[in-house]
């Protein structure tokens, strides 16, 4: 009996969290900024974020002094083979 009214409670309050952060995303999702911002900054934030993205990865690829070993063909070799 004690189990199922601990189920009973936990479920409630399930319930009651999911609708409260339904609501919450509700609020959040009611913008303020008007489509203008994202017309106006969109383009120009996406070209810089690819840009600094891409930088990155060139010094990280070129000036680290990471070795990649990308593939191991011709680098492992089986070993030979010993008769007992």
């Amino acid at each position: 009996m004690y189990q199922d009214t601990t189920m009973y409670r936990f479920a409630k309050a399930a319930l009651n969290l999911s609708g409260q952060s339904a609501r919450q995303v509700a609020l959040r999702q009611k913008s303020d900024l008007s489509p203008e911002f994202h017309a106006k900054y969109g383009p120009p934030l996406l070209i810089a974020g690819a840009t600094f993205c891409t930088a990155v990865w060139a010094y990280v690829i070129t000036s680290t002094g990471i070795a990649w070993n990308l593939s191991p063909v011709g680098k492992v070799q089986p070993k030979p083979w010993q008769e007992e």
